[in-house]
């Protein structure tokens, strides 16, 4: 049966990586990088809008087409708005 006891830690949120304990952090592998998730999102936005130029007859596609890509420009916005401290 699974022990009920409740370990109380003080322990707070990990800002930086010890190069100790990830011997990949000294080379920059740790860690998320913002400037290329937004340029990532810029360019599939960029994509999904180029889909709209096809041989396609019916406005369903256009629709989901502009929907992701307006949903993630919503979040990009969002992101670049309410920016977070780093982790």
């Amino acid at each position: 049966m699974a022990a009920t006891d409740v370990e109380l830690t003080t322990d707070q949120h990990v800002t930086t990586v010890d190069p100790a304990e990830v011997p990949s952090a000294a080379f920059g592998w740790s860690g998320e990088s913002r400037t290329t998730f937004r340029v990532a999102a810029v360019v599939v936005i960029i994509i999904l809008l180029g889909m709209l130029i096809g041989n396609h007859s019916g406005q369903v596609e256009n629709l989901y087409l502009v929907g992701f890509a307006a949903a993630l420009a919503g979040i990009l916005i969002y992101d670049v708005i309410y920016r977070r401290k780093p982790r």
